[in-house]
């Protein structure tokens, strides 16, 4: 069957945020310690992205990725978190676990770009964390080259290093 793509509404974002932890256990414990995934818990999450939405709706765009009616991945969008309006920023492509490499990934960059595009956007970034080689694989294969610009953030209790990746769209 194939994935359908849609804008999320308020009723997605508790199920987003569920998907959303399941993703991250699956995507990073295999370099992360199982503390530092075990929270938030998907309910915890799913409020996190209620209040995030609250807050950025007007200016970020989540896509929901359904198959057979059921919520397999989504993505996030916004302006670039450095403040150049020429670019946008793809904050998230998360997918259930069991559809990693079936296509869906592909369809929600391929969407996100397009969107970016649609807003007037040339050029977009993402931040991918460091030991995902899988993301990184996934990202460079769609186009995506590293800037050579890092930072650290909290995953729980890690402290994780990221890279920043860019492409036109």
């Amino acid at each position: 069957m194939t994935v359908t793509l849609r804008p999320a509404t308020v009723d997605d974002l508790l199920p987003v945020g569920a998907l959303h932890q399941r993703s991250r256990v699956a995507a990073y414990s295999s370099f992360l310690p199982a503390q530092a995934l075990a929270d938030p818990s998907p309910e915890a999450m799913g409020a996190y992205w209620r209040e995030r939405w609250t807050w950025e709706r007007d200016e970020h765009r989540m896509t929901v990725a359904e198959r057979n009616g059921r919520l397999v991945g989504f993505s996030y969008l916004g302006p670039d978190d450095a403040g150049d309006p020429a670019t946008g920023l793809l904050n998230a492509i998360h997918l259930e676990p069991a559809e990693r490499g079936r296509g869906t990934g592909r369809a929600l960059m391929v969407d996100a770009l397009a969107a970016m595009r649609a807003r007037g956007w040339s050029r977009a970034v993402l931040w991918v964390l460091e030991r995902n080689h899988p993301a990184r694989t996934f990202y460079e294969r769609g186009g995506w080259t590293p800037t050579g610009e890092r930072r650290d953030e909290h995953i729980g209790t890690a402290l994780v290093p990221q890279l920043r990746y860019t492409r036109a769209v």
